[in-house]
């Protein structure tokens, strides 16, 4: 009896270690997705001349990357909190609620539906589905902070053009990454 007791705690204590390691895999994942999504924002950008002089930047690379290789909840927050940052460090403070809300959006449904379905396609469909709320909730926060129901259209080719470039080399590059980081041990065999 002594022993099954003893056995079954070195089972229980293993499982834990275990847990404890995943979890501090996914917060440093998460926490470095969140730096390279401030830092491709940041630092690889184009400051557009018209609508409101939005920005082309290469932020949403890192945010679908990590929304379709680790999920709803790391892409939500490499896109708030990475994006967000970028704004509130920047001189586009304004924006940063809006950023926070909508970029978390585009990245939790980003991993979402790439949870649910898989194959290429679906990625696809992911990207797609980023760039309807991105119009959607910048077009929305434009509107209301400008008062203006048309010139929030003015910023739409930018912010297509934003996610067309980010999306290209996404999808080409998330399914080797997703063989190497399985190989490696960085992403679990059933995702």
């Amino acid at each position: 009896m002594h022993e099954r007791t003893v056995l079954k705690r070195s089972i229980e204590k293993s499982k834990e270690k275990s847990a404890f390691k995943e979890n501090i895999k996914g917060i440093t994942i998460t926490g470095l997705f969140m730096a390279l999504t401030l830092v491709f924002t940041a630092f690889v950008n184009v400051k557009l001349p018209f609508g409101y002089g939005g920005l082309i930047h290469l932020g949403n690379i890192p945010l679908f990357l990590v929304a379709m290789l680790y999920g709803k909840r790391t892409g939500f927050f490499a896109g708030a909190f990475g994006m967000a940052m970028f704004d509130i460090l920047s001189s586009w403070t304004i924006y940063a609620p809006c950023t926070f809300l909508t970029c978390g959006l585009m990245g939790f449904t980003t991993g979402l539906i790439v949870e649910k379905r898989k194959g290429f396609g679906w990625k696809l469909v992911a990207v797609l589905a980023a760039l309807a709320i991105k119009l959607t909730g910048y077009y929305i926060f434009e509107a209301i902070f400008y008062h203006n129901l048309l010139e929030p259209f003015a910023s739409f080719p930018g912010n297509i053009l934003q996610v067309v470039l980010a999306a290209i080399p996404t999808l080409l590059l998330v399914v080797p990454l997703e063989h190497i980081l399985k190989k490696s041990g960085l992403l679990p065999e059933n995702s």
